[in-house]
């Protein structure tokens, strides 16, 4: 659903008191409110999403020095570059001018960053170094208007960054889970294919359907198959109690079935979640592919396939499925109050060769497949949840637990806003 109408009588005081009630119905989905409100959504970017920790992109996208990429959120966009000095850098796209984007092309190599409007120039550093005929301004001084810089995290070859000048630490919660993802040796892996899925929904929705496998059974035939998540826990239980004892011999590396749970409500700071847990695959699977079977060579550190696949999260908007041949990153992106960009990633061993190692369409098969599932069934949940009519009902205590974690996180910032 593409365009909803306005409440001309929304307040962010009325966003206020509906989180507040929202939160005395424990346990239930939201109200439509939360979908449909302008308020809501500029003030979900302003105190949610820009105060939070956000995957930009992976090192290997700037390799060398002046290489740089956009990373794009609602309507703002960030440069993410390598400058002349090898330092990785975060910039905001706005000339310090008049605020025309000094960048346009989403990805290349430059020496600096012009912008098209006045000509004013910029280091890859965000340094301004040139600003035609300003010295005619009395007290202009060029070093006060370089490019604002962003909050920057390179963890284990992954970009992070948070637009809060403020934002708490984001390596020490990452470091819960440092032993478990470095096994697949991300910094040095190669990025084999990346899509963006625009999704007509709100990002809530998106991201909503992911942290719930109540769907699963019924809407991914085929992940259902090989993936025990979409179970319940007792059911399943002798297989991953039997995958959770053969994982570190069969990969051989040393705690890869440590669980270590810091998201939403148990996340160390606002923002910045990070969490891992290891479960079973169904018993044959080996990799999340068409069939099964492994698609790629070993990632990282890993021995060989012990039945298990890697979940993680990091940030409340970032995840990943890592299976011991291949990764598959999951980003939920606002683009607009009925549009988010669902955009995965699929790493490989960085010595693989396409063709040779891969194939990128075995490769990218299941969840290429299964996002497009899942766009179907988002976009349908969007033109339900946005009729006058919708009310809202129970979640599932099992299958849809984690939703409601983020449920609850998400209403609490939201509820503990002054309203001006």
């Amino acid at each position: 659903m593409k365009f909803i109408a306005t409440d001309v009588l929304d307040t962010q005081q009325k966003m206020v008191d509906r989180a507040t009630a929202q939160l005395e119905k424990p346990g239930f989905a939201i109200d439509p409110y939360f979908y449909r409100s302008h308020v809501t959504y500029q003030t979900e970017l302003e105190h949610i999403i820009y105060k939070s920790w956000l995957y930009a992109g992976h090192i290997s996208q700037i390799a060398a020095n002046g290489d740089y990429f956009l990373f794009d959120i609602g309507e703002d966009s960030i440069i993410i570059c390598r400058d002349s000095n090898g330092e990785v850098r975060a910039m905001h796209n706005i000339c310090r001018h008049r605020g025309a984007r000094v960048c346009e092309e989403a990805s290349g190599n430059r020496r600096a960053f012009v912008c098209p409007y006045h000509g004013w120039g910029y280091g890859t550093d965000g340094t301004l170094k040139a600003a035609r005929d300003m010295h005619v301004m009395e007290g202009f001084k060029p070093e006060n208007y370089s490019l604002k810089q962003v909050r920057l995290v390179v963890f284990q070859g992954m970009i992070f960054i948070n637009c809060d000048p403020e934002a708490p630490d984001f390596v020490k919660p990452l470091s819960n889970i440092s032993a478990q993802l470095g096994a697949y040796d991300l910094e040095n892996a190669k990025i084999a294919e990346a899509k963006t899925y625009r999704v007509d929904a709100n990002w809530k929705l998106c991201l909503e359907n992911y942290l719930e496998c109540y769907h699963c059974a019924s809407s991914h035939k085929h992940y259902a198959k090989l993936h025990t998540l979409q179970a319940l826990a007792h059911k399943v239980k002798p297989i991953n109690e039997a995958m959770w004892a053969r994982a570190e011999e069969m990969t051989g590396v040393a705690g890869i079935a440590d669980e270590y749970y810091g998201y939403y409500n148990d996340s160390a700071d606002f923002g910045a979640c990070s969490y891992h847990s290891r479960y079973a695959l169904y018993d044959g699977i080996q990799s999340g592919s068409k069939d099964g079977s492994p698609v790629a060579p070993l990632m990282g550190n890993m021995k060989g396939y012990d039945g298990g696949a890697g979940d993680f999260q990091m940030g409340p908007l970032t995840f990943m499925l890592n299976y011991p041949d291949h990764c598959v990153l999951y980003r939920f992106i606002p683009r607009s109050i009925t549009e988010t960009d669902m955009e995965l990633v699929w790493y490989v061993n960085g010595d693989a060769e396409e063709g040779v190692d891969y194939n990128k369409e075995d490769l990218t098969w299941l969840w290429h497949n299964t996002t497009l599932e899942d766009e179907f069934i988002i976009t349908r949940n969007s033109e339900g949840v946005n009729s006058q009519f919708f009310e809202p009902g129970p979640y599932h205590p099992e299958h849809e637990s984690t939703l409601n974690e983020f449920v609850t996180w998400y209403l609490k910032a939201l509820s503990q806003l002054q309203a001006s």
